[in-house]
């Protein structure tokens, strides 16, 4: 069973929210819209339907972000029970590409956090142990892995007083993927030490001993993998193979056989249409791969085979995390109106990308099977689905068969902020007085532009002006967003500029001042869905306030203004019938990882080299200079090294800020 902790009771409103969402999938509502608006405790909401219904269940967020967040969330809200967090373990990702008209190929770069891919694997081992799961995700869970069905029968069971060879336990870490050493022990390598031995299984937090007496287990414990002080002994455990791309001798032997054929075939192919260059090339490649795959059980862009080494059929849906699931799970969709476009359009993106590395005898056509899925086979995988948002788009409604369940009253008697439409000549200095009144008052603003330019420009400008203020957009990296969200709580910053990542789920109680530029300006970033959205951040305060800068009054303008002025209306109406006192939210602010270390990675690096903006900056300077000198010299190799390397120090130049 699912147990709830919460610090706070659920209310009224919300409780007839919940009874009404769980009766309706009892009886066969496969699929419903929880029309929640800002502040009104949908995740709460969230975990009691899921308490009460007690089926393993998926959250789809629509980034990394809010993913953390609400990772986050369910963790507090269900510490006894299984909490997994799995969004894509790239700190950075360049894909294999081809650029037929400048004849360019463009060879895959990843950088992979390997926190992030340890809490992928936990995920989904988690899946497979506890039927108790409840699995925070972003859109690329409906990526290719592999299959649940491999990962889990290759799971090795062991416990207290069973009767093993040590040997046999070490043959069981090899061919389960672990590597031996002898130094500290990191995670996926294991060591020996007499009748000892210590691995650092993937998937886990702390690494596990084995300690023998002649052929016998007589105690496993977990510890410290840094003082090697026991943390707790356990009675069994359960080790699982290092990834779920990691598969048996025979498999890949069996998938070599099938690469073989398709490479001939393909030869073949190209030669009948006089491209010989092009069969020699996939020659060279493909039998590099299956030379690296024999000899070590891996290459390079192994997922290219996967419908070979998964044993699928061509043009068969790829296994993803959803298949981890058991049938009966539950799929919550969280900010449903820009998830739910996110989710359509990741197949044929993919799909253009890697038809020109078929044609042009960079990958055979199974590459091809390594996909997302469609749109269409996911809806066919979501059995049951609870569509989450304030603006739901009229896919969930029609989906859902009008099944909305609407929680418009907050606990807290907050009513949406009042929005003051300005048409001025010059808006940035218009702002700069609203601006000084809330930060008195010690809150925060969000200023939202169109473009990532104009961002970083009023950023500068803002800044010159003595005020602690920095921006946000698609290139600052997921874990320097929560960095960078969690200053903005602190008071370390006073304004935070960005364009539409500040719309949807963030939990900013301090930010009582939203500004909206170029409001009229008809298009996604200013729909309606997008303007209420943009509304609903500054709905957790009690001196919410909205100021649009504008030109003309737009269709989109006038409906946001209109449910916003409907949704106020409900909550005075609740307030006065129910002697409710507005009264601002407030909330700690919490760490969005596991570990500290993912939160002030940076940070860190600051205390022990960078001390001073100053000498940050000298170093940046620095690095930039030498990076120019080694590619002038064409020493490419060197100045890829230190381009990453600067990215890494204007990165950490944030938390000056």
């Amino acid at each position: 069973m699912y147990e709830l902790r919460a610090s706070y009771k659920i209310t009224k409103e919300q409780n007839n929210v919940v009874n009404k969402i769980v009766n309706n999938f009892k009886v066969k509502t496969n699929k419903q819209v929880l029309l929640g608006v800002t502040g009104s405790g949908k995740t709460f909401t969230v975990a009691n339907i899921i308490e009460r219904l007690n089926v393993p269940v998926l959250v789809l967020s629509p980034n990394k972000t809010l993913a953390a967040q609400l990772y986050q969330e369910f963790r507090s809200f269900f510490p006894n029970n299984r909490v997994g967090y799995f969004i894509s373990y790239y700190d950075y990702y360049q894909p294999e590409a081809f650029v037929p008209q400048k004849n360019l190929y463009i060879a895959k770069e990843v950088s992979i956090n390997p926190e992030l891919e340890r809490l992928r694997i936990y995920a989904a081992r988690s899946i497979l142990e506890s039927r108790n799961t409840i699995i925070i995700a972003s859109v690329s869970s409906i990526y290719s892995i592999g299959s649940p069905d491999d990962f889990f029968n290759q799971k090795i069971n062991y416990f207290t007083g069973m009767n093993i060879k040590r040997d046999n336990i070490i043959n069981d870490f090899v061919k389960s993927g672990y590597k031996r050493t002898e130094g500290v022990i990191e995670p996926l390598n294991f060591r020996v030490r007499g009748n000892i031995i210590e691995i650092y299984p993937s998937g886990e937090d702390y690494p596990i001993r084995f300690i023998f007496d002649d052929n016998k287990l007589v105690l496993i414990e977990v510890f410290d993998n840094i003082t090697s002080y026991t943390i707790k002994e356990i009675n069994e455990f359960s080790l699982f193979p290092v990834s779920y791309f990691f598969y048996k001798e025979n498999r890949i032997k069996n998938a070599i056989g099938k690469i073989k054929q398709e490479l001939e075939d393909r030869i073949k192919y190209f030669k009948s249409i006089g491209k010989p260059e092009f069969a020699q090339r996939i020659k060279e490649r493909t039998m590099y791969d299956m030379e690296m795959l024999q000899q070590y059980g891996h290459c390079s862009g192994i997922e290219n085979y996967s419908l070979y080494l998964s044993d699928r059929k061509p043009g068969s849906m790829p296994y993803t995390l959803m298949d981890f699931f058991s049938d009966d799970f539950l799929t919550v969709i969280d900010e449903s109106h820009i998830t739910i476009p996110q989710l359509r359009g990741m197949y044929e993106g993919d799909r253009s990308r890697k038809q020109k590395l078929v044609d042009y005898g960079f990958r055979l056509p199974s590459a091809l099977d390594n996909r997302p899925l469609r749109f269409d086979e996911f809806t066919k995988k979501v059995k049951r689905a609870l569509y989450v948002s304030a603006t739901p788009s009229e896919f969930e409604i029609n989906d859902s068969k009008n099944n909305v369940v609407e929680l418009l009253v907050r606990p807290t008697g907050l009513i949406d902020p009042c929005i003051e439409l300005r048409n001025v000549e010059n808006p940035v200095n218009d702002m700069i007085k609203d601006i000084n009144i809330v930060i008195r008052r010690k809150e925060r603003i969000l200023i939202t532009t169109l473009t990532k330019k104009m961002a970083e420009r009023l950023t500068d400008y803002l800044t010159i002006n003595g005020f602690k203020v920095t921006y946000m957009h698609s290139d600052i990296k997921p874990l320097d967003r929560v960095s960078i969200i969690k200053k903005l709580r602190q008071g370390k910053i006073d304004i935070l500029i960005g364009i539409n990542l500040l719309r949807e789920g963030l939990d900013l109680p301090e930010v009582s001042l939203i500004i909206v530029l170029e409001g009229d300006r008809e298009g996604y970033l200013r729909s309606q869905t997008s303007l209420i959205q943009i509304f609903g951040r500054a709905a957790r305060n009690l001196n919410g306030k909205v100021i649009i800068y504008y030109k003309s009054l737009t269709k989109s303008l006038k409906s946001a203004i209109s449910e916003t002025d409907r949704r106020r209306k409900y909550q005075l109406e609740y307030n006065k019938k129910n002697n409710i006192i507005p009264k601002t939210i407030t909330s700690s602010v919490k760490e969005y990882y596991t570990d500290d270390y993912w939160i002030n990675v940076y940070e860190k690096d600051l205390n022990i080299k960078y001390k001073t903006k100053e000498s940050l900056e000298k170093a940046i300077k620095r690095t930039e200079d030498k990076m120019k000198l080694y590619s002038n010299r064409l020493e490419f190799k060197k100045a890829i090294k230190l381009r990453e390397e600067l990215i890494k120090l204007k990165n950490m130049l944030i938390n000056f800020y």
